[in-house]
């Protein structure tokens, strides 16, 4: 699936001589999180936690409607069914947002978009307070998911690009689960405010990350692998839109490769996820209270996982790390679904989400390693987005096979949820097992990497139009 264009020499994977003399060194950097934790200089840590907030926050904004939809409904006297079209023209907007915000941050940097980014869905999250009607909340969660299309891929390319290569498994995995920690800040936000102010409050609530915009402003630097990019593409002469061109022309099956993983990761998260609410409500019967129990530990369990797995990804390879984790979620979706007793399922529950995200915690690591270095503000967002928005319908084809098979008179969740899962894990570890990962590569070497290898590019392409009139000379010559 990969092109014969191959990284720099510094990714171990395809330099064995860097394996042999680095391989310990790597190991020994990594066995120690804390020293990881706290090895980082000021700037570095500050950026880190601007790319985490964003994404809490971002997906804190997202889940606010999630929870509110049922006030939103009664206030427009509409059904929640309806209701619930506004997340599904937020998720169809991300790609948009991922493709606009990351063709700006190659071209500009990463800090000045991702702020105009934050701006812009804060923004919106503060008018939706405001939605005086379905059609103008609507338009504004369409224009919010632009913005949070837009923000993973800037906030997830600026902190791995200005972190050390060693760290980049454990902060891998903390970044990734600012969505579960997004989840939960929304959740509590749900339980304090909706039932005591209202619902439009919560929007008001959701829009002081805005105030991140001074931190990105004042402390957070611009990202060296972009300086060096901007300053190879200076030295040789190339204009972004060239690059951009070389970059879809050498890497286009790396593209589709990644959106396709992205896919089955979004598959597999989804259709663990989505409708295990309506399957331990309408199916099992649990109360409001016992969801929320079982959700808040599962998301314990993906916080947990998540940051695990990310830091053992920096000892033992990234594919390694995504294989087991899901492997591990697949051997616990019988105890996720099957038992009728509370405590056994909140164990399941915990075990299938900490595999779940165990897997989902290497993502922004390994898509930052597999992006050219010229297009690294777009190619991680645009494929996590699009593969979401492969994704976007699981939760719906699993409620409608639910209700096609049926148990003792109910729609039977629990059986279409675990055999799709299987079925998505299997496909998962596959894609998996083909793919390479380019782990501990010096983004700002690969900067300069890549000008030589496109430079080498277009000296076979010179030569190969030049032996092509060479032969167009030789023919007229023969005929005459």
């Amino acid at each position: 699936m990969e092109e014969t264009n191959q990284p720099p020499p510094q990714n171990i994977l395809t330099d064995p001589e860097s394996n042999t003399k680095n391989d310990d060194n790597e190991k020994n950097k990594a066995q120690n999180p804390w020293k990881l934790l706290t090895s980082l200089n000021g700037q570095q840590r500050i950026t880190f936690v601007a790319a985490f907030l964003g994404w809490t926050l971002d997906a804190f904004d997202y889940f606010i409607v999630v929870f509110a939809i049922p006030y939103i409904a009664n206030d427009f006297q509409m059904e929640p069914s309806v209701i619930t079209g506004s997340i599904t023209v937020t998720l169809c907007f991300r790609p948009l947002g991922a493709a606009i915000f990351g063709l700006l941050a190659d071209r500009y940097g990463r800090r000045y978009p991702l702020m105009i980014d934050i701006i812009l869905y804060s923004s919106m999250e503060l008018a939706s307070g405001f939605a005086p009607n379905f059609t103008v909340f609507i338009i504004l969660r369409a224009i919010f998911g632009i913005a949070m299309g837009g923000e993973w891929g800037l906030g997830a390319a600026l902190a791995m690009e200005i972190l050390p290569p060693e760290s980049r498994g454990l902060f891998s995995g903390i970044l990734q689960q600012g969505y579960a920690v997004g989840y939960l800040l929304a959740a509590i936000l749900h339980y304090v405010v909706i039932e005591n102010i209202g619902w439009r409050a919560m929007f008001w609530i959701g829009s002081f990350p805005a105030l991140l915009v001074i931190l990105l402003r004042f402390f957070v630097p611009e990202s060296p692998a972009w300086k060096a990019q901007k300053n190879v593409s200076e030295s040789t002469g190339k204009t972004w839109l060239l690059n951009t061109k070389l970059v879809l022309k050498h890497h286009w099956r790396r593209f589709v490769y990644c959106v396709l993983l992205m896919a089955f990761f979004y598959f597999f998260s989804h259709g663990t996820q989505d409708l295990y609410p309506t399957f331990l409500k309408a199916q099992l019967g649990y109360t409001p209270a016992q969801v929320t129990i079982l959700t808040v530990v599962a998301n314990i369990g993906a916080i947990i996982g998540g940051s695990l797995c990310g830091y053992l990804s920096q000892l033992y390879g990234r594919k390694l790390i995504i294989i087991v984790s899901a492997i591990l979620a697949a051997c616990f979706v019988p105890l996720y679904l099957l038992p009728r007793n509370f405590g056994l399922l909140i164990l399941g529950a915990f075990a299938l989400y900490f595999g779940v995200q165990g897997a989902w915690g290497v993502v922004p690591a390994h898509l930052n390693e597999l992006s050219p270095s010229e297009f690294r503000g777009t190619f991680p967002g645009l494929t996590y987005q699009l593969g979401n928005l492969i994704s976007s319908s699981s939760a719906q084809i699993e409620a409608k096979l639910g209700e096609r098979f049926t148990k003792n008179g109910k729609p039977d969740y629990g059986l279409v949820i675990a055999v799709l899962t299987l079925i998505v894990i299997f496909l998962l570890v596959v894609l998996t097992l083909f793919s390479r990962e380019y782990k501990d590569i010096d983004f700002v070497e690969q900067a300069k990497q890549s000008a030589i290898d496109n430079e080498k590019d277009e000296a076979e392409k010179q030569i190969e139009q030049e032996n092509e009139k060479g032969k167009v000379i030789v023919e007229d010559i023969n005929i005459e």
